[in-house]
């Protein structure tokens, strides 16, 4: 859900009997495997339908806008993200790692999060320029990804060797999440002539961010 009022035509009913709610939840996961297969174009309420196996009066009890449909789609999918985001917030992950450790560790989690899930992302990613609401989620999931992210590698302390060490951590964030869907969304081809496969590309990363945060600062 989101934190905005959205106008009616976005809205969807929830469902509130056992039988409606589990078919319900059959054409989200539905619309989420219609994503990562075949993207945006193929998201049909009738490939919906076909794909969950249900009746279009199951859909058209939620809403009857096909938009709608789609952002609770879309909403359902990123669940799956937000709920590995949980790492961020795992002491014992982090405990006792040295400061390049783990900066490594947490570009490894924060990529890794993205790459599990990046047939999904792809569709996103690419619909999110022209589509101003998943562009507004896309920003607030990244935000809640960052704040994760910089929460972790500011254990690192006074290893990070910069005056102001929290915009040094999210403009690091930044540079690998940016990276990171240019990768989702166009393939490890994209911009160079010698692609990464997902291991080496995870490793650069994470040398890039070892070497601007802890390097130490010159004079």
């Amino acid at each position: 859900m989101t934190d905005a009022v959205l106008p009616a035509a976005l809205e969807v009913r929830p469902p509130k009997q056992q039988r409606s709610r589990e078919a319900w939840n059959r054409v989200l996961d539905a619309g989420v495997a219609i994503l990562e297969d075949a993207g945006y174009d193929a998201f049909t309420i009738a490939a919906l339908c076909e794909r969950a196996a249900v009746a279009p009066t199951a859909i058209y009890a939620r809403t009857t806008s096909k938009d709608a449909l789609f952002l609770a789609v879309y909403e359902h999918g990123i669940g799956r993200l937000r709920a590995e985001q949980g790492v961020f917030a795992d002491g014992d992950r982090w405990a006792g790692l040295a400061p390049a450790d783990l900066v490594r560790a947490a570009v490894g989690e924060t990529v890794g999060i993205s790459l599990r899930h990046q047939r999904f992302l792809k569709a996103i990613v690419l619909l999110s320029a022209a589509h101003e609401e998943v562009q507004r989620r896309g920003d607030r999931y990244a935000r809640e990804l960052g704040d994760g992210f910089t929460a972790v590698v500011l254990r690192a302390g006074e290893a990070i060797a910069h005056p102001e060490p929290e915009a040094a951590v999210r403009s690091c964030f930044g540079t690998v999440f940016a990276a990171t869907m240019i990768r989702v969304a166009y393939g490890p081809a994209f911009a160079t002539p010698s692609p990464l496969d997902d291991d080496a590309f995870v490793a650069h990363l994470g040398e890039t961010a070892v070497r601007y945060l802890l390097a130490h600062a010159p004079g």
